[in-house]
């Protein structure tokens, strides 16, 4: 028999297409890799992934996620900007394909949230704004996503902290902000822990929160039992170093 004859009718008897099952093994590949901490070679993959199939909003949610991480890592302004600019593009494409995802509003407010790094300070007012709105979208659509709890929690932690002058500012160019306050922040963080209390992000932004409140103990705490968690993503890595950092700050 013909080998493209065989090709063909083992198709037929599967009943799944080649491409699908391609899609299938990259994005498996795309997993262990970043299960690995090798964040480059999964993008690679879940990049290959979307030349197949360009409209999977899983392959694109993890592009948004990866070139937010890998980006926000680099020396280079220029490479991160490049990197942040791509994550919000495949945010973008995914809110558009499925714009009630929860997922999807995660990754909107997450990519937009890195983009206010290399921000000016009228487009940062905007688009703080933006984060809270994709943030409540994402919860609304699925109130047991951790990542939205934690962004916004970091949303109020970080308007909660500006000062008049910053206020007065965002005032000018766009109106007052929504309210927030470092209370809605510790409720959003903890919200966010009892979701995922295995996740070590959840401990270090919540003790993070607590020591601007004046609970050092509390904060402390938090930070030795993170030390019992492991690693599930490569930033991990430097968040247990940060937080061992902040256990002898907070100490003393």
């Amino acid at each position: 028999m013909n080998k493209w004859v065989f090709a063909l009718a083992l198709l037929v008897v599967s009943g799944v297409p080649a491409f699908a099952q391609d899609i299938t093994v990259l994005l498996k590949k795309a997993a262990g890799a970043e299960a690995a901490f090798r964040e480059d070679e999964a993008l690679s993959f879940y990049k290959q992934a979307l030349r197949l199939q360009p409209h999977s909003v899983i392959a694109l949610c993890h592009c948004c996620d990866l070139c937010c991480r890998i980006g926000n890592r680099l020396a280079d302004r220029d490479q991160r900007i490049g990197y942040f600019k791509t994550a919000f593009q495949y945010a973008q494409t995914a809110y558009r394909l499925d714009s009630t995802n929860s997922e999807v509003n995660v990754m909107m407010g997450f990519s937009l949230g890195r983009l206010t790094l290399i921000q000016t300070n009228k487009e940062r007012v905007e688009t703080a704004v933006a984060i809270k709105h994709y943030a409540e979208r994402a919860i609304r659509y699925d109130p047991a996503n951790y990542k939205a709890y934690i962004i916004l929690g970091r949303w109020n932690y970080e308007v909660s902290n500006l000062n008049f002058f910053e206020r007065t500012f965002a005032r000018w160019f766009y109106g007052d902000l929504p309210s927030a306050s470092l209370a809605e922040a510790i409720r959003d963080y903890e919200k966010s822990l009892a979701l995922r209390p295995d996740f070590m992000l959840n401990y270090f932004e919540l003790a993070k929160a607590l020591h601007r409140d004046g609970q050092d103990k509390q904060a402390i705490g938090l930070l030795q039992r993170m030390e019992g968690l492991h690693d599930e993503m490569y930033d991990d890595r430097a968040i247990r170093v940060e937080g061992k950092k902040f256990v002898q700050e907070w100490s003393k």
